[in-house]
């Protein structure tokens, strides 16, 4: 029995001893790299997306995209929006609410025409792969964009609240648009089930932002009043992960859902500690979010002078679409908060990752998944340097003046 036994045995400590190597290192990794870059003056984000691809199957290869690796990604993505949520407030987003709509709506145009008119110029690829080309270039990863203006202090700033709301319908757009390129593809489009998304994602938008905080302030107290230890922290956990999950049957991304929950416990748990917890599991899992981005670009894509220069017309379509459709929609603001929310909109992140293995899955074309992929990592890369300029200068947005000060400091 010891015989058969002990081999099993030995065979789940080496799984397991994998894994937590792995996650020591990607962890080691993200914060040195986060470390230096911050020492350097620049954002913290590009060094932990860097310690990705370093990291990763494009260079050293020490760690792999597991299973473990994306659980945690995904759950550090979601506790990124749920900690800029909770520095939204609804009638924050209520003051914004018109200029992000058309800002949402360029922001979608724009891109989709870049994509979908390149690749249609390109030789070699046919409608179905252009189209998609398009769709992926419509994506927004918002969290990059968060990350970095939360280390400035600005998260609360006015062009900050149009590219956080901005986002959200940007989100509901794009996913929309993906699904009828999925049925074109597939030589059909249902008509109904791309309405009945649509209706229940602006709903449930609509629903949580208005009457999310009037739901919490009555029930804030009974929660506070539990013997459990951190029972605010505990119900604001659960109502993340809840939302987070209604979003996702819903069909629009789970992280919208966290952010939502975020913006409802936003107003009811001031003065609490809940955002200071929130804030220390944000710093441990946002960087496996981020070295994952790093990990999933594929360098070896790169050694065909095609690729090169179609990678190059892509990133800086992808880059120049995104500023110039979302700038135009927020250009009622002014010009220095049109450039701001402009910039802010660029990252794809892990949005354009997950279209370019939706796009993979149809067209089976792993050129243009690699071409996405570097998109989606490079206009990532791209954007930090990009938010830092558009917004420096900016006083940062906190209600203790002496870290106002110092933050304003380290902008100087």
């Amino acid at each position: 029995m010891e015989n058969i036994i002990r081999p099993g045995l030995l065979f789940a400590a080496e799984g397991h001893a994998k894994i937590l190597i792995a996650l020591f290192i990607v962890l080691l990794a993200a914060k040195l790299m986060a470390e230096l870059f911050e020492r350097l003056r620049q954002p913290a984000v590009i060094g932990e997306v860097l310690a990705g691809i370093i990291l990763g199957p494009g260079l050293l290869n020490w760690v792999q995209p597991t299973a473990v690796l994306e659980a945690l990604a995904e759950i550090g993505i979601i506790f990124l929006l749920f900690t800029v949520g909770l520095e939204t407030r609804p009638s924050d987003i209520f003051k914004v609410g018109g200029t992000a709509l058309i800002t949402a709506i360029l922001g979608v145009i724009l891109p989709f025409i870049a994509g979908w008119g390149l690749l249609s110029l390109w030789p070699g690829y046919s409608w179905v792969e252009a189209v998609f080309l398009g769709a992926a270039m419509v994506a927004t990863s918002v969290g990059i964009t968060a990350r970095v203006l939360s280390g400035m202090g600005l998260i609360s700033a006015e062009a900050s609240r149009v590219i956080l709301a901005a986002a959200v319908v940007d989100d509901v757009i794009g996913l929309l648009v993906l699904a009828i390129v999925s049925n074109l593809a597939a030589g059909q489009v249902n008509y109904l089930r791309l309405g009945l998304t649509a209706g229940l994602a602006i709903g449930f938008t609509i629903l949580t932002v208005t009457l999310g905080t009037r739901v919490v302030n009555r029930v804030k107290q009974p929660v506070a009043g539990l013997r459990i230890g951190h029972s605010l922290l505990v119900f604001a956990l659960i109502l993340c992960f809840g939302l987070a999950a209604v979003a996702s049957l819903i069909g629009i991304a789970g992280i919208i859902g966290a952010f939502l929950a975020g913006v409802a416990l936003s107003e009811a748990t001031e003065g609490t500690r809940l955002h200071q917890q929130s804030e220390v599991l944000m710093e441990f899992l946002t960087p496996f979010f981020l070295v994952t981005i790093g990990m999933k670009l594929e360098l070896s894509i790169f050694l065909s002078l095609n690729v090169i220069w179609l990678t190059l017309a892509v990133v800086g379509l992808a880059i120049l679409s995104k500023f110039v459709g979302c700038g135009l929609g927020a250009l009622r603001m002014g010009k220095r908060r049109a450039t701001q929310v402009g910039v802010g909109m660029i990252p794809r992140g892990e949005v354009g990752i997950v279209v370019a293995q939706i796009g993979l899955s149809i067209t089976g074309n792993q050129m243009l998944y690699g071409l996405v992929v570097a998109m989606a990592v490079i206009t990532t890369l791209a954007a930090p340097p990009l938010i830092r300029a558009a917004f420096k200068g900016e006083v940062p947005v906190a209600q203790d003046s002496e870290y106002a000060s110092e933050l304003q400091n380290e902008l100087s």
